[in-house]
């Protein structure tokens, strides 16, 4: 099994592969794909491409439609690198209420001043700031990341509001009682003193920050944004900068706009950029290709079902991705009726896809092979 990756990947990652897999540095032979920022949007897609594993959360950089149709499997990372962009996220709140920043410049521009021991006396009352504790934080999105913020806000003494319509239970078990969750996001507007953004792009998402937004919050308000620039409307953002309403804006996504705003902490997308978090996203990435080759499952697909096959319980496993979860079962029953003898059989779907895993004693030929092939919901078939 050959395995290209087109970033820098973790050697702790890699190393996951057993001596049945090749790494290869041409992407067109590839079978598996490890990437991180790579912009695979225009790439060809390799002809034997099976799937791709991105070692972060978001996959922007993949046509995850396109490789869904074609039956490649992609997989992201969440939660593997989520306490390093939780730490990102503290720093940002403390570099937006003092100026820790400006005082270091300061330091630099009269480092030969014999006397800086005692000019910095009078220097440091450009540099103050205001204290996070007691302060209200209101987190938008309480997931992998947005979890832990919280967490960690109300370990600092901050009265901390959360909005999450779509929180799971095992999430609101990692979040302290004394968290305020609400069902709308005006009281998130109404009372925090910062802001912190943590879901993702979409439609619905995209440029929820806006000007009628901003006239909503409460003046003087720093507005933290560790998701993807899209969020927030820039236009809108500058002039509530120029007036004062948003005190600061820090992002680990600057744009042309935004890294051109004054009171701007533009952050250059270092969030998940830890030894830890590389490594883990890369252990976790490489460990979802080689249960997917070897058994199967699909964990953590972007546009796959969740399907966790287990180890094989008979002598012959087939892997089948394929549309129309009703259509293709009621399919498959009638291709392998005296056929085989079904020892086990997983099937899982989302939205127009699903995946299915079949265990069998009976010798695979290739006449049962064609005929599943033949199938039209069948996109790919695999023999394990």
């Amino acid at each position: 099994m050959k395995v290209c990756c087109l970033n820098n990947i973790s050697p702790l990652g890699l190393e996951r592969f057993s001596s049945d897999y090749l790494i290869v540095d041409d992407v067109h032979e590839s079978e598996l794909i490890l990437v991180r920022s790579f912009n695979m949007l225009e790439m060809a897609i390799p002809e034997n491409l099976l799937a791709v594993a991105r070692a972060g959360a978001g996959v922007n950089n993949i046509p995850t439609d396109k490789m869904a149709e074609q039956g490649i499997v992609v997989f992201n990372t969440p939660g593997a690198n989520a306490n390093g962009v939780k730490e990102l996220v503290l720093a940002g709140m403390l570099l937006a209420s003092r100026d820790i920043v400006g005082g270091i410049e300061w330091v630099k521009e009269n480092r030969t001043d014999e006397m800086i021991a005692k000019s910095v006396e009078k220097a440091k009352s450009a540099f103050g700031g205001t204290e996070i504790f007691g302060k209200t934080l209101g987190v938008i999105g309480l997931g992998n990341v947005g979890g832990k913020v919280a967490k960690a806000g109300h370990d600092l003494g901050m009265k901390v509001i959360g909005y999450d319509p779509y929180l799971s239970d095992e999430a609101r078990g990692q979040i302290p009682e004394a968290v305020s969750l609400v069902s709308e996001l005006d009281p998130i507007y109404a009372k925090a003193d910062f802001i912190s953004l943590h879901l993702p792009l979409l439609d619905s998402t995209r440029g929820m920050i806006n000007a009628d937004v901003l006239a909503q919050v409460k003046p003087g308000c720093v507005i933290l944004n560790f998701s993807r620039d899209q969020l927030v409307d820039d236009e809108a953002l500058e002039k509530a900068l120029q007036t004062g309403i948003v005190k600061k804006y820090v992002t680990d996504f600057p744009n042309p706009a935004t890294a051109n705003m004054e009171g701007v902490i533009a952050i250059p997308h270092l969030g998940a950029s830890t030894e830890e978090s590389e490594d883990n996203c890369a252990i976790m990435a490489a460990e979802q290709l080689r249960r997917y080759v070897e058994e199967g499952s699909i964990i953590n697909s972007v546009n796959f079902p969740r399907l966790d096959a287990g180890m094989k319980i008979a002598k012959h496993r087939l892997s089948i991705i394929h549309k129309g979860n009703d259509i293709f079962l009621k399919d498959i029953v009638k291709a392998l009726e005296n056929t085989i003898v079904i020892k086990n059989l997983v099937n899982k779907s989302k939205g127009v896809f699903g995946a299915t895993v079949i265990d069998f004693d009976e010798d695979v030929s290739e006449t049962l092979l064609k005929k599943l092939h033949d199938l039209a919901s069948v996109i790919r078939i695999r023999q394990l």
